[in-house]
C-alpha cells in the first residue's frame, strides 16, 4: 500500500469518527441512550482516561496521559512513514494506517473537546459556547457510544472468583477510534506470518 493510499484510509476513518462523536455530543445528553437492537444500543458516555475506563490519579493525570498519547502518535506515525518507505506488507501498513487513525480520533478529543465544547450533564453541549469550554487544552474528554450488551445475566456458582455475579458481555462502551484501533491489532495478530514473511526472509 502506498503512502497516499494509507492517507486517504486515515482520513476517511477520522471523519467518520468525528463526525459521529460531534453529532453525539451536540444531541444527546451524558448517558442518554437510543436502543436500536436489544443486543445494540448507542449510549453517550465520556472517557476521561485510558482504555475501560482506567484513569491516571492525581490533578495532572489527564495531561500525563494525553501527552503520552501525542508522543505516541508521532512513533506510529514513523513506524507507518518507515514500513511504506520499505515496501513491507499491505496488510501490515494496512493494520498501522487503522491503530495511527485510531489513535489520532482520540487524541483529537483529548487535545481539543474540552475548549470546543461545554459540559453535557443535564443538557445538550454547544460547540464553541460563549461561555467557553468544559475545559482546557490538552483536558478533553473522549466521546464513546457504540454498546452492545450482547447477554446480561447471573453466572453460574461453580465459577471461580466471578460466580454467582450479575455480569454484562459486552459492558464496555467505545468509539468508531477505537474499533480502528482493535481492528489493525487483531489483523497483526491473524496474519502475522503473512505480514512479517519478507523481514524473516531477509
Amino acid at each position: 500500500m502506498s503512502l497516499k493510499k494509507a492517507g486517504l484510509l486515515i482520513v476517511v476513518i477520522l471523519i467518520i469518527d468525528q463526525i459521529s462523536k460531534i453529532y453525539i455530543k451536540t444531541h444527546f445528553v451524558l448517558g442518554e441512550q437510543v436502543v436500536v437492537f436489544n443486543w445494540f444500543r448507542i449510549l453517550f458516555v465520556e472517557n476521561e482516561g485510558m482504555a475501560w475506563g482506567a484513569r491516571i490519579p492525581g490533578s495532572y493525570g489527564k495531561l500525563i496521559l494525553t501527552l503520552f498519547r501525542l508522543i505516541a502518535i508521532v512513533g506510529i506515525g514513523y513506524w507507518l512513514w518507515d514500513s511504506v518507505k520499505k515496501k513491507v506488507s499491505g496488510l501490515l501498513v494496512t493494520s498501522i494506517a487503522l491503530i495511527f487513525a485510531g489513535a489520532l480520533g482520540n487524541i483529537i478529543d483529548s487535545v481539543w473537546y474540552g475548549i470546543l465544547f461545554n459540559h453535557s450533564h443535564r443538557q445538550v453541549a454547544s460547540f464553541l459556547p460563549k461561555e467557553g469550554g468544559y475545559g482546557t487544552l490538552l483536558h478533553g474528554k473522549v466521546v464513546d457510544m457504540l454498546y452492545f450488551p450482547i447477554w446480561k445475566g447471573y453466572l453460574p456458582e461453580w465459577l471461580p472468583i466471578w460466580g454467582g455475579r450479575f455480569f454484562t458481555f459486552f459492558e464496555p462502551v467505545f468509539n468508531i477510534a477505537d474499533s480502528s484501533i482493535t481492528i489493525g491489532f487483531l489483523m497483526m495478530i491473524l496474519f502475522n506470518k503473512r505480514m512479517f514473511a519478507k523481514e524473516e526472509e531477509a
